[in-house]
């Protein structure tokens, strides 16, 4: 499986694509989409959905793996945030992919152990993991990270979803342990 991972953001947009066959990892491409901030802000949207669509078709992912934007402390940062993530979710849709987010905390536990990490934690993970000769800038990292998440997950995921299909929520429902359909 070839997964695209995404770090979204308005000024700096990090991909990066990796290849999962069963637990073993291989690094085939990232970079950072660097946004002129003196831009307006269609054509900063544009710059990030134009790039991905290329990062898309150059790299031929099966699925890709975006980063969940959080709630900031300034709401209008949020609000910049997610109209990049959602021209990352364009050029994502208009690639034909499967789509699936993640938070950051997901991302850091699967990756480094712990929610809390910091980014030269990803960072080093992100370069031991891909048996990375150099360490990968921190945007890059993050969706390398992204992608290594799911590539732990998604498989998992697979496998549940059809019992989680049948439940009344949508979501499933475990007892004692057990996972009921």
């Amino acid at each position: 499986m070839r997964v695209l991972g995404i770090d979204p953001g308005l000024r700096r947009t990090g991909f990066g694509v990796i290849d999962a066959e069963g637990m073993r990892l291989r690094y085939v491409a990232s970079g950072t989409i660097v946004v002129p901030p003196e831009l307006a802000l269609a054509q900063r949207l544009k710059i990030i959905l134009d790039n991905l669509r290329e990062v898309a078709r150059e790299t031929q992912p099966d699925v890709a793996a975006l980063e969940i934007v959080f709630l900031n402390a300034n709401p209008s940062s949020t609000l910049l945030l997610g109209h990049a993530r959602g021209a990352a979710l364009c050029a994502l849709a208009e690639s034909a992919l499967d789509v699936h987010e993640y938070t950051a905390l997901q991302i850091k536990k699967s990756v480094v152990g712990t929610g809390r990490a910091a980014k030269e934690q990803v960072q080093m993970m992100v370069k031991h993991l891909l048996s990375l000769d150099g360490t990968p800038a921190p945007d890059s990292a993050d969706a390398l990270a992204c992608a290594i998440c799911h590539a732990h997950t998604g498989p998992l995921q697979s496998r549940l979803a059809p019992l989680t299909n049948g439940s009344r929520s949508g979501k499933a429902r475990v007892r004692k342990g057990r996972l009921l359909g």
